[in-house]
């Protein structure tokens, strides 16, 4: 459901606005709504599944995407439409890497590779799968379909998980959990993304200026809090080395540039490109295919010749593609027009993640594996989210109101605005390029504190082209 989900809503969003009568800011916060409470509560929910019960976070997590999905399928204002997915985020943030826990947790160690090898397969034909259904769904039914099947599939997952899954949790876990750190988190996305959406559509009014102080208030006071907590969500410390800074930074810019993407390109073929819902969700497609293929190849270069070259040139691979976007055209066909540009993209992608993900890693210590994993998860989704609320805003794409009525939400300013968008987004991954700079010629970084011997464990879990592979649970210790 999360990671379906995370794909067939963009493809409906034309269909949305034309229904809810809303403008470019109000799909941005159907899209960053849920962003905003996954980005900033995945790394509480590990700690919470080891203390609590993986199995038994996991089924809160469920009832809540499902209890979120049915006001998301009912929801008769774009209000009630948005308040659906910031709580489908916080079911998200408690199912996804409850998933995992428990597989790590309740396989034997010669079972967990297939196990969990299994659960990547599964999310990548998600992120495959899921622009086909949704525009599918969209074409012969409406879009409120696409939250709605989430029901059925919620009670069979929750009858599974009460009946034929077993319990674990942490014995050992103690100390106090982060809340003012995942509160202050939300308060800190949630400010900042209101103040971007909102001055695309309404421009510098002081309501902006407001949420703009408060979201930057709360970011300093997380970190404040983060620095001085025993037990804090997001550890300061980890940031130390130079490696792991380096390559976040990267995920930042690249991750970035990588969710406006994903947002306005569909949105351009529908509104601009006349294509069709299942055309236009099918468009990005080679993104998923590409990376599926390439990405554990690319993985094994990286570990050969070490990770610069390919952080280097990934980057400038990607930037290459979004040049191609900025110069399509209203009507241009799919092969010739669109298809150059994404295959670049996908490249580009499938050269980076893999080593960005694995110098992460070997950024660190062993037993803080999990922990540099869902950071780096975070921060990238965090980029997405702030991508699609600011870069709309600096291509001067927006409005409020629905179909060509907004101030600068129209078919027009989207067809404008496109070009100058995708340069944008080349721009940050030609600055993400110059970050492999900052890296050691050779081999994979070494963290300071050497690890222990362990036996070989499986590669990082694909997780489709909205976030980085997972080590393991973020936050988690399942599986140490």
């Amino acid at each position: 459901m999360a990671f379906l989900d995370s794909t067939v809503v963009t493809v409906a969003l034309p269909a949305v606005q034309d229904d809810l009568d809303t403008g470019l800011s109000g799909l941005q916060w159907i899209v960053n709504g849920y962003m905003v409470t996954l980005s900033a509560l995945i790394l509480l929910s590990g700690s919470l599944s080891d203390r609590f019960g993986r199995v038994r976070l996991f089924m809160v997590g469920v009832a809540v995407f499902a209890l979120a999905s049915a006001l998301c399928t009912f929801a008769p204002t774009l209000g009630w439409l948005v308040a659906g997915r910031v709580a489908q985020g916080v079911g998200g943030a408690l199912l996804t890497p409850g998933s995992l826990a428990i597989l790590q947790a309740g396989f034997r160690e010669q079972d967990r590779a297939r196990a969990i090898g299994a659960w990547s397969g599964l999310t990548g034909v998600a992120a495959a799968v899921g622009p086909f259904v949704g525009g599918w769904l969209v074409q012969v039914g409406d879009w409120r379909l696409i939250f709605l099947i989430n029901l059925p599939v919620a009670a069979a997952v929750l009858a599974i998980a009460w009946f034929r899954v077993p319990e674990s949790r942490d014995a050992d876990a103690s100390g106090r959990l982060d809340y003012p750190g995942a509160l202050l988190g939300v308060a800190a996305l949630g400010g900042i993304t209101y103040a971007l959406i909102q001055w695309g559509a309404v421009g510098a009014a002081p309501g902006v200026w407001t949420a703009a102080a408060l979201g930057v208030l709360a970011l300093a006071v997380f970190l404040l809090v983060e620095a001085r907590s025993r037990n804090p969500m997001l550890p300061l410390g980890v940031f130390s080395s130079t490696a792991f800074s380096t390559t976040n930074a990267a995920t930042v810019l690249i991750y970035g540039s990588l969710g406006p993407l994903l947002f306005l390109l569909v949105i351009h073929l529908q509104e601009v490109g006349g294509y069709s819902p299942v055309a236009a969700g099918a468009a990005s497609l080679p993104i998923t295919l590409m990376m599926l293929a390439l990405s554990a190849g690319s993985g094994r270069l990286a570990a050969r010749i070490g990770p610069r070259p390919q952080l280097f040139a990934g980057p400038l691979l990607l930037a290459a593609g979004f040049v191609l976007l900025s110069r399509l055209e209203p009507e241009a066909p799919y092969l010739t027009g669109v298809l150059p540009g994404v295959l670049l993209v996908a490249l580009g992608l499938s050269t980076t993640v893999a080593p960005l993900t694995a110098t992460v890693l070997a950024s660190v210590s062993e037993r803080h594996a999990g922990l540099a994993s869902g950071v780096n998860n975070t921060l990238a989704r965090g980029a997405q989210l702030i991508g699609v609320a600011a870069v709309p805003v600096l291509a001067g794409i927006g409005g409020t109101g629905g179909g060509s009525a907004g101030a600068n939400g129209g078919p027009e300013a989207l067809a404008q605005g496109f070009g100058p968008a995708m340069l944008i987004l080349a721009g940050l991954c030609a600055s993400a390029s110059l970050c492999a700079l900052a890296l050691p010629r050779g081999r994979m970084p070494e963290a300071a504190e050497k690890a222990e011997p362990t036996a070989a464990e499986p590669p990082p879990r694909f997780c489709g082209a909205s976030g980085p592979p997972l080590r393991s649970c973020p936050g988690s210790r399942a599986g140490e």
